[in-house]
Order: structure tokens, then sequence, then C-alpha cells
């Protein structure tokens, strides 16, 4: 699913609500999130799963082509871990 397909949705679910309305919701919980992240933080939706920043260590790497060693930078990536709940309804126990 993508986000335009979430987007419509959530709209059509809630005919009440307009759908410029409901990507702007969609949009504000994307952007949060993501500032979260950047600033370090761990976000957490409760059975769902949670979001956070792992830290890689500089190290030396090798060119896969060439075999030649190159050093790699030290680099934060996003991590996420499912929740309970999910991973039980993913393997069909709820």
């Amino acid at each position: 699913m993508i986000r335009s397909e979430l987007i419509q949705k959530i709209a059509d679910e809630n005919p009440h609500l307009y759908q410029r309305d409901v990507e702007r919701i969609v949009n504000t919980i994307f952007d949060q999130v993501t500032d979260a992240m950047s600033r370090g933080d761990r976000v957490e939706l409760r059975g769902f799963g949670a979001f956070s920043v792992k830290k890689r260590d500089a190290r030396t790497g090798r060119n896969p082509r060439t075999g030649e060693t190159v050093e790699v930078e030290e680099k934060h990536v996003p991590f996420f871990k499912t929740g309970k709940l999910l991973r039980d309804r993913l393997n069909g126990k709820a």
C-alpha cells in the first residue's frame, strides 16, 4: 500500500471527512514521525511497532567490483521493530 492508497481508504471509510483533510492528517502524522526520528527519538505505535534510529559505526568496506578497500563513514539508519499484535496477526494467531 502506498500513501495515496492509504489516504483513499481512510477517506472511503470516513465519508464525513473531505479527502483533502484526510491527506493533511496522514501527511502530518508522517511528518511528525520523521521529525521525531531525525531528532533521534523513538516512535512507538502500540500494537503496530516502534520506529527508532540506529547508529552504524564507521568501517572499512570493500568495493565488490574491484576488491579495493573503501572507508565507509558513520551513519544513522531507520529501524522498525514489529509490535506483538502485528506479529501475531501476520502469523495467524489473532
